[in-house]
């Protein structure tokens, strides 16, 4: 996984002009719908601990 990973799409309008917001990792921003937002991993889910998934 590369340190930077880049959105797609805004999560607001589904635009794909998005661009990099000030320095900190992560922040990013639409200039379609002028909107700001933060994308941060939280981690990984537990398979056992997720209700009607069954085992492949």
């Amino acid at each position: 996984m590369s340190t930077r990973a880049m959105p797609y799409h805004c999560p607001y309008c589904a635009d794909e002009d998005l661009r990099p917001h000030g320095e900190r990792h992560g922040d990013w921003e639409c200039r379609s719908c002028l909107r700001a937002f933060r994308l941060s991993f939280i981690g990984q889910l537990n398979p056992a601990t997720i209700p009607g998934r069954r085992e492949a």
